[in-house]
C-alpha cells in the first residue's frame, strides 16, 4: 500500500485510463501547461501531448459543449471544471444535451463523459466561490454522481466513472487535495451505488459524504468519549444512491443524523433525511435531524464562514437531539 494525496490518486486515476484507452482525453482551463490549476494533471500533457491534454478558452459552455460532443462520436473525455461555481456556466448543456441524449435517441447515442473538479466551500472564497451545488446535478435524471472523502476512493471511483458509458458528475473538494491515504498498487475499481460504514455503531446513524466526512468523523470520537456509539455511513454515490445500506443501519440504531455541507433547501440532505423517513418510520425513535450549511451565502469573514457550515458541535447538539440527550 503507498500513501498517496488526493490529488495524486486522481491523477494516477486519470493517466492510467488514459494509458488503457487512447479514447480518453482530458479538457479544461490550464490542464495542460500549468498541470492544473490544482495540480491534479501534473505531468499528463507530457505523457500524452496537446491532442489528449488540452487546454481550453476561459469558457465553461464552450468547452462543455465540445467534450459532450466529443463523447457523443466515441471519445471519452473527462473535463475539468476547475470550480463547479463555474459549471453554472456550463448547465445548459449538461441538462439539455448530456444527461438527455441516450433517452431521447432511443439508446442510439450515448454521452461517456465525465465532468469534475471541485464543490462545495474552501476557505476565504465568499458567496460565489464556495456554493455546494450538488443538489442542481442530482436532481436532473441522466446523470450519475460521486462524490469520494478518501484517496482511495478517489482514485477507484474515478477509473468507474471515466468507463461508463453515461456522464457522470465527479465531486471533488479543494480543500481535500492534499489529504493523504492508502491506495493499493494493483488496480481496483470502485461501483456506483455502493456507500461505506466508516464506523461501525449501535446507537445512533451518521451519514453525510465528500469532505463533511472529515467533520462525521471528528464529531464520532467526541460521542465515543461521551459514551455514544455512532455508526457512519459514507454515501460515495449520490446517483445511483445506495439507500439499503443507510436503511439497514437505521433500522439498528433507530436514530439518525445526515450531515451536507450544502444549504438546506432541497438538497442531498434533505432527500436523504425523507428517505429515511418514509422508509425507517417504524423504526426511528425520533425525527431525521439534517446538518447543513446554513441557509445563507456564504460570508468571507472567516470565523462566519466556519459558522455557516456544519461542525462538530452542531453534529454532537443533532445526535443529542435523536437521542433524547441533555
Amino acid at each position: 500500500m503507498a500513501i498517496v494525496t488526493v490529488r495524486e490518486a486522481l491523477r494516477q486515476a486519470m493517466d492510467e485510463e488514459m494509458d488503457r484507452d487512447e479514447n480518453v482525453i482530458l479538457l479544461g482551463e490550464e490542464v495542460a501547461q500549468y498541470n492544473g490549476a490544482y495540480k491534479v494533471s501534473q505531468g499528463l500533457l507530457d505523457k500524452y501531448g496537446p491532442k489528449r491534454v488540452i487546454d481550453t478558452p476561459i469558457s465553461e459552455e464552450g468547452f462543455t459543449g465540445i467534450g459532450i460532443g466529443a463523447a457523443l462520436v466515441g471519445l471519452r473525455p473527462i473535463i475539468e471544471w476547475m470550480t463547479l461555481n463555474f459549471s453554472i456556466q456550463a448547465m445548459d448543456q449538461v441538462f439539455s444535451n448530456a444527461a438527455k441524449m441516450r433517452y431521447m435517441s432511443g439508446g442510439q447515442f450515448s454521452c461517456p463523459a465525465v465532468f469534475r473538479g471541485p464543490n462545495g466551500p474552501a476557505e476565504y472564497l465568499s458567496s460565489q466561490h464556495s456554493q455546494a451545488l450538488q443538489a442542481m446535478y442530482a436532481h436532473m435524471p441522466g446523470l450519475k454522481m460521486m462524490a469520494p472523502s478518501t484517496a482511495y476512493d478517489a482514485k477507484g471511483m474515478l477509473k468507474t466513472a471515466i468507463r461508463d458509458d453515461n456522464p457522470v458528475i465527479y465531486l471533488e473538494s479543494e480543500l481535500m487535495y492534499a489529504l493523504k491515504g492508502e491506495i493499493p498498487s494493483e488496480e481496483y475499481l470502485i461501483p456506483f451505488g455502493e456507500a461505506a460504514v466508516r464506523r461501525q455503531g449501535k446507537d445512533v446513524t451518521i451519514v453525510s459524504y465528500s469532505k463533511p466526512m472529515r467533520t462525521v468523523e471528528a464529531a464520532a470520537k467526541h460521542l465515543e468519549n461521551m459514551g455514544v456509539d455512532a455508526e457512519v455511513i459514507d454515501l460515495r454515490s449520490i446517483r445511483p444512491l445506495d439507500e439499503q445500506a443507510v436503511y439497514r443501519s437505521v433500522q439498528k440504531t433507530n436514530c439518525c443524523v445526515i450531515v451536507d455541507e450544502a444549504w438546506p433547501f432541497a438538497s442531498v440532505g434533505s432527500h436523504v433525511a425523507w428517505l429515511v423517513s418514509k422508509n425507517c418510520f417504524d423504526w426511528l425513535d425520533a425525527p431525521v435531524e439534517l446538518v447543513s450549511g446554513e441557509d445563507v451565502p456564504m460570508p468571507y469573514n472567516h470565523k462566519l464562514e466556519l459558522a455557516a457550515q456544519p461542525s462538530v458541535e452542531k453534529i454532537i447538539a443533532a445526535v443529542k437531539n435523536v437521542m433524547y440527550m441533555e
